[in-house]
């Protein structure tokens, strides 16, 4: 039996607790609540971690071997927290009663956490500029944030890319890229629609293939491949568009901004003097972090950065690799020597 959660129940836990209640509406519709009886098992020690998982009524036990360790009831500190959130998992989880379960995908969580202290913080600091251009203002930053497009480009370096994209402002029937052409812009919708068409060679018959809104995104795959364009793109309204160069979007996808390290090299590097700079949220890094390792969250990266030693090397870690990115291109950018840790913390 399937069930469902608001924005506020989610606001009672962690790490969601710090997010922006815009973004935690939009959670809250992609999250899964369930019913599942007593007995059953919701996970095994040993298993990857795909969810993030809550206990909202009812009671489950957490077993090492056949050992109890302890049982998570609502209200709870233990509760607030993501059910035995380690990655492989630690522990095997039962439920000791008909319990009602959250689900919330970790990579969407991941991403999401990225955006509201990156993307949803820029957008604000960028509105006023987008508001000079364009009815929607703003809007359109925070509807690409997690379009499939932008999935491939390293959120480090989102800021930047909003930061040098252009207005370009278009009328029904302009056709804005066109079949065979060489690419010269990445463009994002941010008022009107589109129509994306190609032309067979054999017959020249021109087939429709999509309908493009606000907030979708077109011509990354000429830059990227080096290619001429593919299909041709048509305004089928009045818009605006917000386009980044070639030069700027391919700078920005190759820049050796980011310096991966795997664990081995951050700990030898540790030892002759590096710093975890660990920047996930504090229940996080509460939760388990490295010896010895600075928690500076990302959404307060900004603000604090000038508490950090800029004749220290530091290695950003969080649970993925996203966070951290943004934090070492942030980082970078100010002059610090920061290396990123490659692929995320993992349990051992």
């Amino acid at each position: 039996m399937a069930d469902s959660i608001d924005h506020h129940e989610l606001r009672e836990l962690s790490p969601m607790h710090d997010m922006h209640v815009d973004q935690l509406r939009e959670l809250a519709g992609k999250v899964r609540v369930q019913q599942v009886p007593a007995g059953k098992t919701l996970f095994r020690a040993g298993d990857s971690v795909k969810h993030h998982m809550y206990v909202l009524d009812g009671a489950v036990k957490l077993l090492e071997g056949k050992e109890e360790r302890t049982t998570v009831k609502p209200g709870t500190e233990l509760a607030r927290q993501p059910l035995a959130h380690h990655n492989p998992r630690r522990y095997t989880a039962h439920t000791a009663a008909t319990s009602r379960i959250l689900l919330v995908d970790s990579d969407l969580l991941d991403l999401m956490l990225t955006w509201d202290q990156t993307g949803a913080f820029e957008v604000n600091e960028l509105s006023g500029e987008a508001d000079q251009g364009s009815e929607a203002g703003g809007d359109w930053m925070t509807r690409i944030l997690r379009t499939r497009a932008f999935h491939r480009i390293p959120p480090a370096n989102i800021q930047a890319m909003f930061m040098r994209m252009e207005p370009h402002a278009a009328s029904a029937g302009d056709v804005i890229v066109r079949q065979g052409d060489p690419g010269d812009y990445f463009y994002i919708i941010a008022r009107g629609k589109c129509t994306v068409s190609r032309t067979n060679p054999a017959n020249k018959q021109e087939i429709k293939l999509a309908t493009l809104r606000d907030g979708d995104s077109f011509g990354e795959e000429a830059l990227v491949a080096e290619t001429t364009r593919n299909a041709t793109v048509t305004m089928a309204t009045d818009g605006e568009l917000m386009r980044l160069s070639k030069e700027d979007f391919q700078t920005l996808l190759n820049e050796p901004l980011l310096n991966e390290v795997s664990q081995q090299e951050a700990e030898e590097m540790v030892a002759k003097g590096a710093r975890w700079l660990d920047v996930r949220l504090p229940a996080e890094f509460r939760n388990g972090h490295f010896d010895g390792a600075i928690n500076l969250p990302l959404y307060l990266l900004r603000l604090k950065a000038d508490e950090l030693d800029p004749d220290v090397p530091y290695i950003a870690c969080c649970d993925t690799g996203r966070r951290s990115s943004a934090a070492a291109f942030l980082l970078n950018e100010r002059g610090f020597d920061v290396s990123l840790l490659k692929g995320g913390i993992k349990d051992e």
